[in-house]
C-alpha cells in the first residue's frame, strides 16, 4: 500500500513538472536572438521563401497558440518534428539517449566504487592523514570543471600516451553489436563478442572516468558523514563490546546502515550526471544526447531542445521514485516519504 501511495504521488506531480518544464523551456527558445526558418532557407533565400518556411514550421502563429499546440502534442507522446533533422523528436531521442543513459550509468558505477571505499576509510581514521587525502580528493573532485578534465584526460591519455580511443562509442572496424538494448556494453555481452565488448569499454572510459570523477566527492563526502554517524549507534558500539573483529563491524554493521540516506544522493546523481553528460559528450564526440541538444541549440531547433528538457526532466523524476521505492524497501520505518 506504501509502495502504491508514493507511485502516486509521484505520477501526480509529474504532470506538472511536465508542464513547468515545457513553459520555461518553450519561453526561454523564444527569447534566443534568431530566427529558424532564415537558418533552414538560407542567407540568400527571398522574404517571401523564409516567411513561407515559417508558415510551414508554424512559427507565424502568436506564441500563445503555438504553446498550446506543443502540449496538446506532448501529451499525446508527439514531442514535435526537429526543424533540423525532419525526423520526429521523439525517434532521435530513442536513437540518441540510450548513448546517454549508458555513459551515466558507468559514471556513476565508477564514483560508487570508488566514492564508497573512499568515504569509509576517511570515516574509520577520522582525523589521520588518510581522511585528509580522501576529503582532499573528494573536494578537488567536485571542484574540477567537467569540461577541463575532459579535456585534460583527452590530452594526456589519447594524445600523448594513446591509452585510449577518442571519439564514438565503438571501433568503427568493428561496427556496432544487434540493438538490443541500445546499450553496447550489455548488447556486445549479450551477442558473445568480446572485441566489440572491450572496444566500447575502451571508448566509454574517458568520458565516464570524467563524469565519475565529479560525483565521486559528492558520494564520498555523503558516505563519510553517514558512516560517522553510524559507528556511534548503540548498536555498533554493542558489537564491538562483544568483541567482533573491527572490519566485521564495519562491513556488517555500519556500512549497511550508512548507504540507506546515500541511496537518495546516488539517484540524484545519476540525474544530474544525464544533465551534465551535455559539455562532456561534446568534448569527446559522444553521440548521446549532449552532442544532439548542442546541435540542436545551434541550429535555434525549438522542438528538439523542448523535447531533451522535458525528456530529461521526465527521466529525472522517475529516478527519484526509483530512489524512494528503495528507500522504503531498504528501511521499512520509514512511513511518510515525500
Amino acid at each position: 500500500m506504501q509502495f502504491a501511495r508514493v507511485v502516486s504521488k509521484r505520477l501526480f506531480f509529474l504532470v506538472f513538472v511536465v508542464a513547468g518544464v515545457s513553459l520555461i523551456t518553450f519561453t526561454v527558445s523564444h527569447l534566443i536572438p534568431g530566427d529558424p526558418a532564415r537558418l533552414i532557407a538560407g542567407d540568400r533565400a527571398s522574404a517571401e521563401t523564409v516567411e513561407a518556411m515559417r508558415e510551414q514550421l508554424g512559427l507565424n502563429r502568436p506564441l500563445p497558440e503555438q504553446y498550446a499546440i506543443y502540449v496538446s502534442d506532448l501529451f499525446k507522446g508527439d514531442l514535435g518534428t526537429s526543424i533540423r533533422t525532419g525526423r520526429p523528436v521523439l525517434e532521435d531521442i530513442k536513437a540518441f539517449f540510450p548513448a546517454t543513459i549508458e555513459l551515466g550509468a558507468v559514471a556513476l558505477l565508477i564514483a560508487t566504487l570508488i566514492g564508497v571505499p573512499f568515504g569509509v576509510l576517511s570515516a574509520i581514521y577520522r582525523d589521520s592523514w588518510i581522511d585528509q587525502l580522501c576529503r582532499s580528493f573528494a573536494v578537488i573532485g567536485i571542484s574540477t570543471p567537467a569540461f577541463w578534465l575532459g579535456l585534460i584526460l583527452l590530452f594526456v591519455l589519447y594524445g600523448e600516451l594513446g591509452w585510449f580511443p577518442a571519439g564514438g562509442r565503438i571501433s568503427q572496424s568493428l561496427g556496432a553489436p544487434p540493438t538490443i538494448t541500445g546499450f553496447y556494453l550489455v548488447d556486445s555481452l549479450l551477442e558473445g563478442s568480446l572485441p566489440r565488448f572491450f572496444s566500447a569499454l575502451g571508448h566509454i572510459a574517458l568520458p565516464a572516468i570524467t563524469l565519475g570523477v565529479v560525483q565521486l566527492g559528492i558520494v564520498s563526502r555523503q558516505i563519510r558523514s553517514a558512516m560517522l554517524e553510524t559507528m556511534r549507534e548503540d548498536y555498533v558500539r554493542t558489537a564491538r563490546a562483544n568483541g567482533l573483529p573491527a572490519w566485521r563491524v564495519v562491513l556488517r554493521h555500519g556500512l549497511p546502515n550508512a548507504l540507506i540516506p546515500s541511496v537518495t544522493v546516488l539517484g540524484l546523481a545519476f540525474g544530474d550526471l544525464l544533465y551534465g553528460a551535455v559539455l562532456t559528450e561534446t568534448v569527446f564526440s559522444w553521440p548521446g544526447m549532449g552532442a544532439y541538444v548542442v546541435a540542436s541549440i545551434q541550429a535555434l531547433d525549438f522542438p528538439a531542445i523542448m523535447g531533451f528538457t522535458v525528456v530529461v526532466s521526465i527521466a529525472y523524476v522517475l529516478v527519484n521514485l526509483v530512489v524512494d521505492l528503495v528507500y522504503l524497501a531498504l528501511d521499512p520505518r520509514i512511513r511518510e516519504v515525500g
